[in-house]
């Protein structure tokens, strides 16, 4: 049966910030069908706010609209959908924001990151499969027929009270796991930590620097200080942040906008690191960690910048210094093994990632926290549903 939920819904990109006065997402209230074939609904109780929700907002990224905004979050299964057997109904899940159809190429050689029908999917603004469950509530009869369709952002459209998903966009957890914490896991932990576990396979004793400290930055820095890297690098733009880095194991904390600061690194790390991080965004930061790698050196880039960003890379390094440039999606994760190993790495203190966690706001609470989130101010903060 169709039921009305409120949630967060980005019908134009590009409104101006401040966004508190913009306000480019509308709390309405919107029209969600039951599950289908191979899909259940969960009842959301928190949510993170990411730069990848920013950029929907900003127009970095182009989604298609009308579209529910939200793709971090941890979850109660509430309602099974034909076909769906592997979960009950009261069970704790995390989101992921690409699910795995199982059976493609990439989800054949166990690279479910860059599943192709999840991807094609995500583009349209859909579930797994091409549905939608969302509507606007304009025109809803008495026969319960529903009005105009919304899209779901990454397979998720996680800020809302309610949400219909592919049972191929959650993982089960630890049920004793706070909701806060558990939302952290769908991306900024699986991302961050990915790219240096999975992506990276750094190693004990290497030399790690991190471009960028938000949520998805910081993780890859605790995933840094967990594996015992001897050196990590904290690079950003805000001097709070870096304090906040060296309270969390960074050994060197450097601002991006000082103008030595790619000298400063080298010395730190006896001619470069072993592995640096690009989790900003944009082209400058993804220089910046390019020329902060040291000879046979590996640069990994996770921050997403505008699909028409170009980076003029120096061809002759690549080859002269055998430098490796990799791109890292969903951390190169196996959401099902990564989330629980990510989880226990937690449980175990070796990836505290409850550090992270800036505020808790409510959901008609998003636009002025979008503005704290583009001026670089919180690390992550959480919707609390409830």
């Amino acid at each position: 049966m169709t039921m009305r939920v409120r949630a967060a819904v980005l019908r134009e990109a590009g409104r101006p910030a401040p966004y508190a006065q913009s306000r480019p997402l509308s709390i309405e209230e919107v029209a969600l069908e039951p599950p289908g074939q191979g899909e259940i609904m969960v009842k959301i109780h928190a949510a993170g706010l990411c730069h990848s929700d920013l950029s929907a907002v900003n127009g970095d990224r182009l989604w298609p609209m009308p579209i529910v905004v939200g793709h971090e979050a941890a979850a109660e299964v509430v309602e099974l959908g034909a076909g769906v057997t592997d979960l009950a109904i009261g069970d704790h899940v995390t989101l992921v924001f690409r699910p795995a159809c199982g059976t493609c190429p990439s989800c054949a050689v166990g690279r479910p990151s860059l599943c192709e029908p999840g991807g094609e999917a995500n583009a349209g603004g859909s579930l797994l499969g091409g549905y939608r469950r969302l509507h606007s509530v304009d025109g809803i009869g008495i026969d319960g027929s529903v009005g105009s369709p919304l899209h779901h952002h990454l397979g998720c459209a996680a800020f809302a009270e309610y949400a219909t998903v592919s049972r191929r966009s959650v993982v089960k957890i630890d049920p004793t796991l706070p909701w806060d914490e558990a939302a952290l896991f769908g991306c900024a932990v699986i991302t961050g930590a990915g790219a240096v576990l999975n992506t990276a396979r750094a190693e004990a004793g290497s030399r790690v620097a991190v471009v960028g400290l938000g949520g998805v930055g910081f993780s890859s820095l605790l995933a840094a200080r967990a594996i015992g890297a001897r050196a990590i690098v904290a690079v950003d733009m805000l001097d709070a942040k870096l304090a906040k880095a060296r309270e969390l194991g960074a050994t060197h904390c450097f601002n991006a906008a000082d103008p030595d600061v790619i000298g400063k690194v080298k010395e730190a790390t006896g001619g470069g690191a072993d592995y640096a991080f690009e989790m900003a965004g944009n082209v400058a930061a993804l220089e910046l960690a390019y020329r902060i790698t040291g000879r046979g050196g590996t640069t990994v880039t996770a921050g997403l910048p505008n699909p028409q960003a170009k980076w003029p890379l120096q061809a002759v390094t690549l080859i002269g210094e055998e430098r490796t440039v990799k791109g890292s999606y969903l951390g190169s994760c196996v959401p099902s093994r990564d989330v629980p190993r990510f989880i226990a790495m937690y449980r175990a203190g070796s990836l505290p990632v409850d550090k992270l966690l800036s505020e808790h706001i409510r959901l008609d609470e998003l636009n002025p926290a979008l503005d704290r989130l583009a001026r670089g101010e919180s690390i992550r903060q959480v919707i609390l549903m409830n």
